[in-house]
Parts: structure tokens; C-alpha cells; sequence
């Protein structure tokens, strides 16, 4: 069965510590916490306050996304912050292997992303430095877009590499995550959900928790 990681960015901010305590009781292992700086997304969220102040109310793994330029400018704030994963992108800097290693010496579980059109060849010298792999299965930086399955492939990949390499890092997809679409992946290798529209937009979010999970029984 597959981990569920629900996404605050399509959380209602006004009442956002009822709705965490909503998905933290209905099963959720993870939060997603969408870091975006408006230059390597074009969207802007949060800063380290929005997760110093969750910190407190769950003992969910809170599940740190990076969408930023130069992630190493930000990772030691946010370890401080309470984050239990941070991810960076590959994309983003080009010094992953030094980021990464920021991270592990925090502390904190360390998670390299990769975008749909980044090959896993790409992240495979970093693999045995990560907790965790976070394979962008939409476009970064907007919530509600659909699945992209071409990307399903790359999880497999993933998983190959892991299981040929003795490895053990965890397979997390994030965009347009259903209880269809998660199917495929976790078929693949994929075992953690991220689900933001389909959760928090939903008239009962722990029934979609429950949905995605009962799809990967």
C-alpha cells in the first residue's frame, strides 16, 4: 500500500491547521510542503515560518519540496524549520551532489526531484545519497494538472536501479495524482503519493486518502 502525502498547496489557508489535522487523522504518513520562488516556477508560496509553524500540530513527515534556484541558499533554514525530507531539484543547481550532502549533515532526510523531461541517468551518481526520489510526473509550479504517464517509465527505472544496487530510497510521485492514476505507478515502484486538488478540494479529503490507498492494496 502506497504512503499518502498530502499537498498544502491546495490547502485552505485561512483554516490551515484544521484541514492538517483532517488528513493527520485520516491516515496521511506525510504533508508535501511546496517551496516555489517565482523564478525556477513561475508561482511564489511559502517560506521556513509556514513550516516552523506546522511543525507543532503534527507528527506527520513533513515532506519539504525545493521548486527554487540554487536550493543550497535555503536548506539549512528549513532544516531548522522542523522539515523531516527536504527536496531539492536537479535541475536547479548545478551542484546536486554538494546539496544533497547539505542536507544528510542536518540531519534531515535528503530527496533529489527530478522534472518529466530529466532523464533518471541524470541522478544516478547521487542515487546512494537520498532517503528519497521525487519524480515530477506534471510540469512544477501549479496544482490541478493531470498525470503525465510517459513518466511512469522513469519510476520503474528508478526501481530497477534500486533493487539491481542494493538501495533504499523511497519512490514518491507528485501531479495529477488520483486513485487511477496511481495505479500505474505504484506498479512501477512508486511508494509515496503526493495528492493536493484531489484531497484538500475534495467534500471529504479522508475518503480520497483512503481511495488512493485502497487502489494499492
Amino acid at each position: 500500500m502506497i504512503k499518502v502525502a498530502p499537498s498544502i498547496l491546495s490547502a485552505d489557508y485561512v483554516n490551515l491547521q484544521k484541514d492538517i489535522e483532517k488528513v493527520d487523522k485520516g491516515g496521511a504518513e506525510y504533508l508535501h510542503i511546496d517551496i516555489m520562488d517565482g523564478s525556477f516556477v513561475p508561482a511564489l508560496s511559502y517560506g521556513p515560518g509556514w513550516v516552523k509553524a506546522i511543525r507543532p500540530i503534527t507528527d506527520m513527515v513533513l515532506d519539504v519540496h525545493l521548486m527554487v534556484d540554487q536550493p543550497e541558499r535555503y536548506i539549512d533554514t528549513f532544516a531548522d524549520a522542523g522539515a523531516d525530507i527536504i527536496g531539492v531539484h536537479a535541475e536547479a543547481t548545478p551542484h546536486i551532489h554538494r546539496a544533497l550532502q547539505m542536507i544528510n549533515n542536518k540531519n534531515v532526510g535528503a530527496e533529489v526531484v527530478i522534472n518529466p523531461g530529466t532523464p533518471v541517468s541524470f541522478i544516478e551518481p547521487v542515487l546512494h545519497m537520498v532517503k528519497q526520489v521525487l519524480v515530477m510526473t506534471v510540469n512544477p509550479g501549479f496544482g490541478g494538472q493531470k498525470f503525465l504517464p510517459e513518466t511512469v517509465e522513469k519510476i520503474a527505472q528508478l526501481n530497477q536501479i534500486k533493487q539491481e544496487k542494493g538501495l533504499d530510497f523511497d519512490i514518491e510521485i507528485d501531479g495529477g495524482v488520483n486513485s487511477e492514476t496511481v495505479v500505474a505507478a505504484y506498479k512501477a515502484g512508486a511508494t509515496v503519493a503526493v495528492a493536493g486538488s484531489y484531497v484538500f478540494n475534495a467534500d471529504d479529503p479522508v475518503a480520497k486518502i483512503n481511495s488512493i490507498k485502497d487502489a494499492t492494496k
